[in-house]
C-alpha cells in the first residue's frame, strides 16, 4: 500500500520522522520517502500488511491509514495513493489539452477497486502553480473520468455534499496524484479542542514541529506569546512530564486559551499567566524552553514596532532561558538582530509554510 501524506512545507523530515516511528511500533515493513517527485508538503509511505489479533484471539487486518489518522500530530491528510504522474508541460498547456491528459490518465486506472459501485463517491481537488485550469475544472474532469469507469459495472452514484468515498485529486507544479482521501473533508490539523480562534492561530501540526525542534526534555516550558493556546495544549496533549506555562498579554487571548485547554482536556496542566513577553523575568525565574510564534503582521497592528518589541523580548529571555527556544517570524532582519544582541547563537534556521506565507523558523541557544 503507497500512502501519500500531506504536511506543512518545510517539516516533512519531521513528519517522515514521526511516521517511521509510528509505523516501527506495527512491526510491519515500511519505506518513507520525503517530497515525492520532488513535492513539497508530501511525504510517501510504503507499507506493507498489519494485522491485530481481537478479543476473541481472531487476527484481523489493521487500517495503517485509521491508524496514522488517529495518532499523527504532524500529518494534515492521509491518503490512499492511487496513481501519480508527471505531467510534462501542463501549466503551459491550453486548458482543454490539460484537462483531457488529466481525464485519459484516470479513466486508465482501475478505481473500482478502491470502491463499490453501490457507494457514493465525490471528488475533492487542490491545485498549486501556474495553470490555465482551476481546481474546480480538475474535479469536474476527474469525477466525470471516475463515474464513466464505474459504469461499466452499473450504476455510480454521486453524493457532493456526504459521500461514502472521497477521491482526492492533486496537481501540483506538473505532478498528479489520485488517490482515496481516508482523513475526510477536516483535515487533521483543524484540532476539535479548538472552541476559541486567534485572529492568527498556528496550526496544531506547525506547533508540534515546533515542539520537536526544541527537544524538551521534561524541564521547565514556556510559550511567552501563547495566544489562543495552541503550543502548550499539544505539548500537554502529548503527554509531557515538565511545567508548561502560557504567556498572554490580552486578556481576551488568555481566557481563550484556557477555554481551548479545558476542551482538550488540559486545562490542568498548564499555567496560563496574564502578562506582558517584554516583562518575562517578572513572571518566571527560569525556564529550560521557550517556543513561540511570535507576533507580525496582523498580530502586531503597526510593523514599526516589530524591532523594539523583539529587542525587549529576547533581552528579557536571555534572563530567563536555560537551554534552548524555537520562534517563528516574518520579520527576518528584527529577529536576527535581536537573538544576536542579546548573546543567544543560531542553531537551526529553517522555513516553513503558514497561512499562505513562508515564516522564518530559529532554533536558538
Amino acid at each position: 500500500m503507497r500512502l501519500l501524506l500531506t504536511t506543512s512545507q518545510g517539516i516533512e523530515d519531521l513528519a517522515k520522522a514521526e511516521v517511521e516511528s509510528l509505523l516501527s511500533q506495527l512491526g510491519v515493513p515500511f519505506r518513507v520517502e520525503e517530497k515525492p517527485l520532488g513535492v513539497e508538503g508530501r511525504v510517501l509511505a510504503e507499507v506493507g500488511e498489519a494485522f491485530y489479533t481481537d478479543e476473541k484471539g481472531r487476527k484481523r487486518e489493521l487500517s495503517v491509514a485509521t491508524y496514522l489518522n488517529e495518532r499523527s500530530r504532524l500529518l494534515h491528510r492521509v491518503i490512499v495513493e492511487i496513481a501519480s504522474e508527471r505531467f510534462e508541460g501542463i501549466s503551459e498547456d491550453e486548458s482543454e489539452r490539460a484537462l483531457k491528459r488529466i481525464e485519459d490518465f484516470v479513466a486508465s486506472l482501475p478505481v473500482e477497486k478502491y470502491i463499490k459501485v453501490s457507494e457514493s463517491f465525490a471528488v475533492r481537488s487542490f491545485r498549486k502553480g501556474e495553470h490555465k485550469i482551476t481546481s474546480v475544472d480538475i474535479a469536474k474532469t476527474v469525477g466525470k473520468a471516475i463515474f464513466d469507469r464505474l459504469s461499466r459495472y452499473g450504476t455510480p452514484k454521486v453524493n457532493l455534499d456526504h459521500p461514502a468515498v472521497i477521491f482526492r485529486a492533486e496537481l501540483i507544479g506538473d505532478v498528479f496524484f489520485l488517490g482515496i482521501d481516508t482523513t475526510g473533508d477536516s483535515s487533521l490539523h483543524k484540532r476539535p479542542w479548538r472552541v476559541y480562534d486567534h485572529p492568527a492561530h498556528l496550526k496544531a501540526s506547525i506547533a508540534n514541529a515546533l515542539i520537536e525542534l526544541v527537544k524538551p526534555d521534561g524541564g521547565p516550558f514556556i510559550d511567552p506569546f501563547c495566544g489562543s493556546g495552541t503550543i502548550p495544549i499539544e505539548l500537554a496533549l502529548g503527554g509531557y512530564g515538565g511545567k508548561i506555562i502560557g504567556l498572554e498579554k490580552y486578556r481576551k487571548h488568555l481566557r481563550g486559551a484556557e477555554m481551548n485547554a479545558l476542551a482538550a482536556g488540559v486545562y490542568d496542566r498548564i499555567d496560563f499567566i496574564l502578562g506582558d513577553a517584554t516583562k518575562l523575568s517578572e513572571y518566571v525565574e527560569s525556564v529550560d524552553f521557550a517556543v513561540s510564534n511570535l507576533p507580525y503582521g496582523l498580530k502586531i497592528g503597526r510593523k514599526s514596532m516589530i524591532p523594539k518589541l523583539y529587542m525587549e523580548f529576547f533581552a528579557e529571555l536571555a534572563k530567563v532561558l536555560e537551554k534552548r527556544g524555537v520562534f517563528i517570524t516574518t520579520e527576518k532582519r528584527a529577529i536576527e538582530k535581536a537573538i544576536g544582541e542579546n548573546g543567544f547563537k543560531i542553531a537551526h534556521h529553517r522555513l516553513i509554510g503558514h497561512g499562505g506565507l513562508m515564516v522564518h523558523t530559529y532554533v536558538v541557544e
